[in-house]
């Protein structure tokens, strides 16, 4: 045990190192590009905000590069000062060594920690962008009673609900206007069967239309319409996009929200397909750690270590666009969700396995 700890915390110490480079480099790089997306409206101290807000997210993304460059500097560090030579010697395994607390507390920390950290940074980064870059406040909600959306202009807010939209959210059902002044009191409230998004506008069917001025009795003042046009600032693109990518939500709610999703008639496939990645994480992760050390926990006097260590990230990057291919193919729906998020990782260690063990056999 008290060797599992100590190739534990030598992991950690070059797993916190790599990470930190990465954090800085990815960070300058976003800082970048944040300030070419807003103009001088936005403070320096502002986009420095949602940089620090997105970089998490960024970071969780190359975190099995991280992973695989952390065990590759752990196994060439351990195989230069002779201390796998020593444990083999004492009759401890290569494999038992480095994935023993190793693998399970990393495996853990992914899943457990990182996922909730980026889902609050991607929410908050995403809610500012929103605030500071379109004054229209733009919003989407879903729940038990049906979909909200708000959209709005320099003329004022509409609040739209609707009981259930088809699945490309193009065409709502069962659907409420309530239109609201610049000055923030209601002015109308339309209430129609369908509502159809077409060329910038919503086109109602069977609608019927009430004000709501005061002094004016709403029924007495009341239209119906067999076809009603009205302005939108939304597009089909702009309400999925206001789902919130399934980065942006911590995975204990994302059963809660699917079902949100498919009872207002919405596909929950890439939400779905996301939750099974998320638990198919650590089993991916730990299969990095295997690649790596596959390759590199080997003496160094047998020399080509440059060679192991190339080796060991171009198949790690192979392994990678194979996952995100499968996660791709998942959300296309040319693949079972399960098939897709648990095939690649579960395929990946047990690669990494026979590495393992072919280096043992050695």
């Amino acid at each position: 045990m008290i060797l599992h700890f100590y190739f534990a915390r030598r992991f950690l110490k070059f797993f916190l190192s790599i990470f930190t480079v990465f954090a800085l480099f990815l960070g300058l790089v976003d800082l970048v590009e944040q300030l070419r997306r807003f103009d001088e409206t936005v403070s320096f101290g502002q986009v420095v905000q949602i940089t620090l807000l997105k970089l998490p997210e960024g970071l969780y993304t190359i975190l099995p590069l991280v992973m695989i460059l952390a065990t590759v500097a752990l196994c060439i560090s351990l195989a230069r000062s002779s201390e796998l030579v020593v444990s083999r010697a004492a009759g401890r395994s290569g494999l038992a060594a480095l994935m023993g607390l190793v693998g399970v507390a990393l495996a853990l920390l992914a899943v457990a920690m990182l996922n909730p950290i980026v889902a609050a940074t991607s929410k908050r980064a995403a809610d500012l962008d929103e605030a500071w870059r379109n004054d229209s406040g733009s919003v989407l909600s879903i729940g038990p009673e049906g979909l909200w959306l708000r959209q709005g202009g320099p003329e004022g807010q509409i609040v739209i609900r609707a009981a259930r939209t088809n699945p490309d959210a193009s065409v709502l059902y069962d659907v409420t206007f309530v239109d609201y002044t610049a000055e923030g009191g209601p002015e109308r409230r339309i209430e129609a069967e369908e509502a159809r998004l077409s060329g910038g506008d919503w086109l109602l069917t069977k609608a019927k239309q009430w004000p709501l001025t005061a002094g004016l009795n709403p029924e007495t003042g009341s239209e119906s319409y067999d076809e009603l046009r009205l302005p939108s600032t939304l597009t089909q693109d702009g309400i999925r996009d206001r789902f919130g990518e399934p980065s942006a939500i911590p995975v204990w709610e994302l059963p809660r929200f699917i079902r949100g999703l498919e009872e207002a008639g919405f596909s929950a496939r890439r939400h779905v397909v996301w939750l099974q990645m998320e638990l198919a994480q650590p089993v991916f992760l730990v299969a990095m750690v295997l690649v790596a050390a596959g390759f590199t926990m080997r003496p160094s006097r047998l020399g080509r270590t440059g060679v192991a260590v190339l080796s060991s990230i171009l198949l790690g990057f192979g392994l990678y666009y194979i996952r995100n291919f499968a996660q791709i193919l998942g959300e296309n729906g040319q693949l079972n969700p399960i098939v897709a998020a648990w095939i690649p990782p579960v395929a990946s260690l047990l690669l990494a396995l026979g590495l393992v063990l072919q280096m043992e056999e050695g």
